[in-house]
């Protein structure tokens, strides 16, 4: 075959390039034209790309990984999804504040690092003052119809009167004083304001007003049980039926069948002692009564209020704390026999008090300190207390 390519100049000289047929004849047709036409690579490599896209499985396979991908996440973190925590008793750090902190560790802010760590342990004394979460729970008083039509039989009623003495320390008083309330309640009795004993120790003259608020008392209780704060003059001159052993944890059948033949002959019932004499496991009117008293009716006076706010305010100012009773009072000591075991002074006293009350010893008295001791009759010491907490923490 011989390709020509005739000039413009029709002086000039053809010129020709000469191919050898085999060649020619080895080539199809269709090859030649593969190769005039063949594309570069590059575009070969789109077309397969843009082929590719067309297809639907492709579409499918890509919709189908994103989803796969989706499920994992979701699976592996449904606590942002829950309405409540798994746990509901866990009260900890909210997870926003988890986050910030595990981010801040991780990163290293530099120069920043201290203004959000100051951010941080704001946010973590927030937290520490902050309320518990209720998990939609709330306080419910809602009492029966049956107990709201007695109320008014019993909120009427001036023949029947309770007095009660209450003794131990400010918690045992406060537990007889709920236990007091429920136990008019049963008898259908009006409450004399309960009667704060003098303790042994602590020679403590407080009366109920000067540590409760008397008013708010018997405002929140008006529907429940009358409060009144003596006996009326028609009951002075009346002996009370007095009763100081009552058992322990009984129901208020066992009341009604002890105590209300009497009350109703005499008008009037004294019982000392009350704590834990009332069962724990009462009808629910009754247990609700008891929560009433407990957690709305008994409000400190407010000089007590007004003070321990400030103390709470200051406590508060300085950051989360810890309060550790560790029960060194002097009425512990006079009663267990043992030495506080800080100095021979405190001993001394101790000892002292000790001989001016040998009523107030709960052990035997015929052992020395040293032998309760070594009985395990004796409480921790401050120094032991201390030494504890030390091996604890390490």
């Amino acid at each position: 075959m011989v390709v020509m390519a005739k000039s413009k100049n029709s002086n000039q000289k053809l010129s020709y390039i000469s191919v050898p047929s085999q060649v020619i004849h080895s080539l199809s047709s269709t090859s030649l034209q593969s190769l005039l036409l063949s594309p570069k690579k590059s575009s070969r490599n789109a077309n397969r790309f843009f082929n590719t896209a067309r297809n639907p499985r492709f579409w499918f396979s890509v919709l189908f990984l994103f989803a796969f991908v989706g499920m994992l996440r979701l699976g592996f973190n449904l606590e942002p999804l829950l309405p409540f925590s798994p746990n509901p008793c866990f009260v900890g750090q909210p997870q926003t504040l988890i986050s910030r902190k595990d981010s801040v560790t991780q990163m290293g802010l530099g120069s920043n690092a201290g203004d959000v760590r100051q951010e941080e342990e704001d946010g973590e004394e927030t937290e520490f003052w902050k309320q518990p979460d209720g998990l939609g729970y709330r306080p419910c008083l809602d009492f029966s119809g049956e107990y709201r039509r007695s109320s008014e039989v019993i909120v009427k009623d001036r023949r029947k009167y309770l007095l009660v003495v209450v003794s131990g320390g400010m918690n045992q008083q406060r537990n007889q004083i709920v236990d007091a309330v429920v136990i008019a309640r049963i008898l259908g009795a009006a409450l004399v304001v309960p009667i704060l004993q003098v303790n042994v120790i602590w020679g403590d003259e407080s009366e109920f007003s000067d540590i409760f608020d008397l008013d708010h008392f018997k405002k929140v209780l008006a529907n429940d049980v009358r409060i009144v704060s003596s006996l009326p003059s028609t009951h002075l001159m009346t002996r009370p039926v007095e009763e100081k052993r009552t058992p322990l944890h009984v129901t208020p059948q066992w009341i009604r069948q002890r105590y209300l033949k009497r009350l109703n002959r005499e008008g009037v019932l004294l019982l000392r002692g009350l704590d834990s004499r009332l069962s724990k496991d009462l009808p629910s009117d009754l247990q609700k009564l008891r929560c009433k008293v407990a957690f709305h009716a008994l409000r400190f006076a407010p000089p007590i209020l007004d003070l321990g706010n400030k103390l709470a305010e200051r406590m508060r100012a300085k950051g989360p704390y810890l309060a550790l009773h560790l029960r060194l009072e002097k009425d512990v000591w006079v009663r267990t026999g043992c030495l506080l075991g800080l100095s021979h002074e405190y001993d001394e006293i101790i000892n002292n008090e000790r001989k001016l009350r040998p009523e107030l010893l709960t052990a035997r008295s015929n052992m020395t300190y040293h032998d309760r001791k070594l009985a395990g009759l004796c409480p921790l010491n401050g120094l032991e207390v201390m030494r504890c907490e030390l091996k604890t923490f390490i």
